[in-house]
């Protein structure tokens, strides 16, 4: 369960590893994404797209792309952003997205440590939920999500442009 915060934020990414992307990482972080049968079947690694979607990404305050490093390599990334609403009585909400921990280091417990400080921080950065969405196909996130605390409340839909 991902409610209570022992730890700060700064412990929290330390112990995971996490710092904030750089554009040097792009190219690692597009690999993590492509290194599954779904991302294989969407993602382009080495396309110069990328770069441009990075930049967009750093220059926006309520967007925050990490990687988690282990003995110096990305090991694992995720996206937050941080949106501000005017439902639940003007609550920021934060989103959790494109998490990836590489294949040698799954059962690790770092996807459990990037999750506990994702909540962390958006807890410190005054939001008072977070969400994700996971791909329908992806049962075996599904199970880590919900045994980390997160529920199924919603159903989500795309209309692709």
């Amino acid at each position: 369960m991902l409610t209570r915060v022992e730890l700060t934020v700064q412990e929290l990414a330390a112990q995971a590893g996490i710092r904030r992307a750089r554009r040097a990482d792009v190219d690692r972080i597009v690999e993590l994404l492509a290194a599954d049968q779904i991302g294989a079947g969407r993602e382009t690694p080495g396309d110069p797209t990328y770069l441009a979607a990075f930049e967009r990404i750093a220059a926006d305050p309520n967007q925050l792309l990490v990687v988690a490093e282990a003995d110096g390599e990305v090991v694992g990334t995720l996206q937050l952003t941080f949106t501000p609403g005017l439902s639940r009585g003007g609550m920021t909400r934060a989103t959790v997205e494109a998490v990836r921990v590489r294949a040698d280091q799954r059962g690790s417990g770092l996807g459990q440590r990037m999750l506990r400080w994702a909540v962390a921080e958006s807890r410190q950065r005054g939001c008072g939920l977070v969400q994700l969405t996971t791909d329908a196909r992806r049962t075996d996130a599904h199970r880590f999500y919900e045994r980390l605390g997160f529920q199924p409340t919603h159903v989500g839909m795309k209309l692709s442009l």
